[in-house]
């Protein structure tokens, strides 16, 4: 009997160490879950998750050139 009761006591244990784990990480816990759905979901394009333009204001004056100039310079 002494057994059972043991067992019984450790599986309610892990029970609500599982609990206080899910409260205290919640926010943690549902983002990674949406990104294992997201990374499961065979429908699921990541370029559809863009809001906006990666280079929203290109100055067409400048050159990729440039930077690589001031950085020689500099020294």
């Amino acid at each position: 009997m002494a057994a059972i009761t043991s067992a019984v006591i450790a599986i309610a244990g892990v029970i609500l160490g599982w609990i206080a784990i899910e409260i205290a990480c919640k926010p943690c816990l549902e983002k990674g879950r949406e990104a294992i759905d997201r990374s499961l979901n065979p429908d699921y394009d990541p370029d559809d998750d863009l809001q906006a333009p990666l280079n929203p204001n290109p100055d067409p004056q400048s050159h990729p050139g440039d930077l690589l100039l001031f950085c020689l310079n500099f020294e």
